[in-house]
């Protein structure tokens, strides 16, 4: 991690410490208030993901391949403990809790795909508040997709995607873009070995990742697991034909092999023909690797810099994935409601509400620690 910031024994730390007793302190207060009776496998899996799939997907970069895989432990810690709390203030509020101890988990996810694209530029201490207010944010943001935009629990989970790729591009906009020759924004073929070691693990659970909050368990892990495997071949197709000497790039392979998965998942317990996720696993496997050759270049236009393709492992195929969600919603009840009109608008705008809350969050906080903390 970058080392201009306070001294690290006087200061992250510290911090540490206080946000644990903040947290003890305040489960005291709310204890037995969520359910504590959840299905350990689900809890189990969502685990894997973040711990060793996030863990050495996050550790593409020679200089922070290793401290980044350690770090991501602590960002996943204070992470589920923080959702925890959300969890028990959600209950608190409306005696409804949004998704469990399971959920807690996934909610996480969104911080570290935010860290992924920041990876490399932020110091821990940077990190850890980012994690305490990205949390509360996203939660807050769900509970408004749920209560007055409509949303499901599964498919206002779905957005943690949208949510970690555009909080952690707003906040990246905000740091200086490291040289293309710089060692921050270099691999090596043993990092790149490791990113993808993560990968096949994210791969591999991603399935669990889709039911976890699906009506229909089964339906949602067959088709997950069909656009998977369906976006993973076409990766190796769209990379050997954009490359110049036609020869495939880790880079692509690493990023649209998730793509399927990620846009699957809106839907995922509601397609029927298998087919249909097909199709979906391979058109986001096309926009995550046509995306990341045409749209790489107008980041550094925007000030973002993207470290680890978040943008077009996550976002891209998170918004395809919602607005597919729409077609198949309006499909599945045009024959029901003689008019559909303001369900599409409920279901686009927590589409754009979370795109919006993400971006502006993630500009606000980084520019309101920025003289404090953000900027050393």
């Amino acid at each position: 991690m970058p080392s201009t910031y306070p001294s690290f024994r006087h200061s992250v730390p510290w911090l540490i410490l206080l946000l644990e007793a903040v947290f003890i302190v305040l489960s005291y207060f709310l204890d037995s208030i969520v359910d504590a009776h959840f299905p350990y496998p689900d809890l189990q899996d969502v685990s894997h993901m973040l711990i060793f799939g996030f863990g050495f997907f996050l550790t593409f970069l020679k200089r922070y391949s290793f401290s980044s895989t350690g770090f991501s432990l602590l960002i996943v810690i204070l992470g589920v403990q923080c959702s925890i709390l959300m969890e028990h203030v959600s209950v608190l509020l409306t005696e409804i809790s949004l998704s469990g101890i399971p959920g807690a988990a996934m909610s996480t996810v969104a911080v570290v795909i935010s860290i992924g694209a920041v990876l490399g530029k932020m110091n821990p201490m940077q990190s850890i508040v980012m994690v305490v207010v990205e949390i509360v944010v996203f939660y807050v943001s769900r509970w408004i997709n749920i209560y007055l935009l409509q949303a499901s629990s599964h498919v206002s989970m779905m957005h943690v995607h949208l949510f970690g790729a555009y909080f952690g591009l707003a906040v990246s906009s905000r740091f200086s873009e490291p040289s293309p020759r710089s060692e921050k924004n270099a691999s090596t073929p043993r990092s790149d070995l490791l990113s993808m070691l993560g990968t096949l693990f994210l791969w591999v659970f991603w399935p669990s990742f889709n039911s976890v909050l699906a009506v229909e368990k089964d339906r949602a892990i067959f088709n997950t697991c069909l656009a998977l495997a369906v976006s993973a071949v076409a990766a190796f197709a769209f990379s050997g034909l954009i490359t110049k000497d036609g020869k495939f790039r880790m880079t692509h392979i690493r990023r649209a092999a998730l793509a399927g998965g990620v846009t699957i998942g809106f839907a995922a317990d509601s397609i029927k023909h298998p087919w249909i996720a097909m199709i979906l696993g391979l058109l986001a496997s096309a926009i995550s690797v046509l995306g990341s050759f045409c749209l790489q270049s107008c980041l550094p236009t925007l000030r973002t810099h993207d470290a680890s393709g978040v943008h077009f492992t996550f976002g891209l195929p998170a918004v395809f994935g919602a607005l597919a969600e729409v077609v198949f919603f309006v499909m599945d009840i045009q024959t029901k409601l003689p008019s559909i009109g303001n369900e599409v608008l409920l279901s686009i705008g927590a589409l754009c509400f979370t795109i919006s809350v993400a971006l502006i969050t993630g500009l606000i906080t980084v520019s309101s620690f920025g003289c404090w903390i953000l900027n050393g």
